[in-house]
């Protein structure tokens, strides 16, 4: 997935950071599997008395066919409207502000959040309050038509900027026929036609107690958040497994490389190289070699990045590895010239064809990215809702299993590992190119898709 903070004043605390990483994580992390399939899952910090409450359901754009391409975002904008215990909105809002509640949700591919921050004496009724949104929403036509256009905002706020055309061109290539299923934003004319139908459809199918887990973190205690999940959520009638009924249509791989270009009023030009990375369920060990390959890439002093923007050809290059179970995009993106394009793209793949050579990577390169990573984790146990949304997220696409020894696993990596890794999936593997660029840049210099595709090489 992606990490953060820098690499020098930390440094002394590991190898202990890393070396204790899945025991304070077993410590820290309690579990609970109730009958119906509910997971409920604690997090300890009696730091400040604040908790934080969510619910994290296997939905999300993985899950879309064209005709509901956007609609597990619309339900999420329906999960804090009306329901059969708060049957209006200022009900509903009015019982928010009685918890003394901050509620959000997010959507992304693989799945779908809502949790509330509040005061640790209000979680029993912060339960409640999620339990009434899961289990028996009401779909009013009146605020489905309303939110309706609040998504449409959304959807209107991202076409205007110009990255947007640049991704949404490169996505349906690189996904092709199960597009839909990495769409999150979805298609504007199947949200303008949503139906209190389809939004039960998707609560049938998906919002069911064993494709869902409770999380609380905080300041709380577990045994009680295990009995008030109980006896809140416990009798919440298990459904049919929703991946059985209708399994995730993957993405047909990639059989040869394209690119796109798209023009819009920008100063710059930006291209990005996109491929078909790991799944996390089926080649988990190459999801940790592809965490450290990209962090090594990124730092100031890798090959890459002196060859490549030390050498003026490009401001700035990022390389990155999405975590999915349903394969995760690799992409490399940076900012360039007109002038400099095509030299740019044929260094950059100069570069690409030397990942798997023998020094390309060091050891020495590696240590502090593992590190980092190690480091990151440990801090984010700190924040009781951000590390509610990382669980939540982890549990989603991969496991907690897969979390917990995430640490372990990723600071085995070698560099024989980053070189398969590159290997396996990126050198002389189909990709998808996009440039973005202004109609002026693109007349100037008289690039086309098919020359992108094709004919620019090292």
């Amino acid at each position: 997935m992606r990490a953060a903070l820098g690499v020098s004043w930390w440094c002394a605390l590991l190898p202990a950071a890393v070396a204790g990483q899945r025991a304070e994580l077993e410590r820290t992390i309690h579990r609970q599997l109730l009958a119906n399939g509910l997971e409920v899952i604690v997090v300890e910090n009696h730091g400040v008395p604040l908790a934080t409450v969510e619910v994290d359901v296997k939905n999300g754009a993985f899950t879309q066919t064209p005709e509901f391409a956007g609609l597990a975002h619309m339900y999420e904008h329906m999960f804090f409207k009306a329901n059969e215990r708060y049957p209006d909105p200022e009900t509903f809002l009015d019982r928010a502000g009685e918890l003394g509640a901050v509620f959000n949700g997010t959507t992304q591919e693989e799945r779908v959040n809502y949790f509330l921050t509040l005061p640790a004496d209000s979680v029993a009724g912060g339960i409640a309050f999620l339990a009434a949104a899961l289990r028996a929403p009401l779909f009013r036509p009146d605020e489905l038509e309303r939110e309706k256009r609040v998504v449409i905002g959304e959807y209107d706020r991202n076409e205007s900027n110009p990255c947007f055309r640049l991704t949404t061109a490169v996505d349906q290539k690189l996904w092709s026929t199960a597009y839909s299923r990495k769409n999150t934003l979805g298609d504007r004319n199947v949200i303008l036609s949503v139906t209190p139908a389809k939004m039960k459809a998707i609560q049938q199918a998906y919002y069911v107690p064993n494709n869902s887990a409770l999380i609380v973190s905080g300041d709380v205690s577990p045994p009680k958040i295990f009995a008030l999940a109980q006896q809140l959520l416990g009798d919440w009638p298990r459904g049919a497994d929703p991946f059985v009924a209708s399994p995730v249509f993957e993405p047909p791989p990639l059989t040869s490389d394209d690119a796109v270009l798209v023009e819009q009023p920008i100063g710059t030009v930006l291209v990005v190289m996109q491929w078909h990375g790991p799944s996390v369920g089926r080649d988990p060990q190459a999801t940790y070699a592809a965490d450290v390959f990209s962090d090594v890439l990124n730092q100031p002093g890798s090959k890459l990045q002196r060859a490549l923007v030390d050498g003026g050809l490009f401001q700035s290059l990022t390389v990155n590895y999405y975590t999915l179970n349903h394969v995760g995009p690799i992409t490399i993106s940076g900012e360039t010239t007109p002038d400099s394009l095509r030299r740019a793209i044929a260094a950059l793949e100069h570069e690409i064809s030397r990942f798997a050579e023998p020094g390309y990577f060091t050891a020495a390169e590696l240590a502090p990215m593992k590190q980092q990573r190690a480091v990151g984790t440990t801090f984010g146990l700190e924040r009781s809702s951000g590390f509610a949304h990382q669980l939540g997220f982890w549990w989603s696409v991969a496991s907690l299993e897969y979390y917990m020894g995430y640490v372990d696993n990723m600071a085995k990596q070698t560099t024989e590992d980053l070189r398969r890794y590159a290997r396996s999936y990126i050198i002389g593997k189909p990709k998808i190119t996009g440039v973005l660029l202004s109609a002026a840049a693109r007349q100037a210099i008289q690039v086309t898709s098919d020359e992108l595709a094709h004919r620019i090489r090292p």
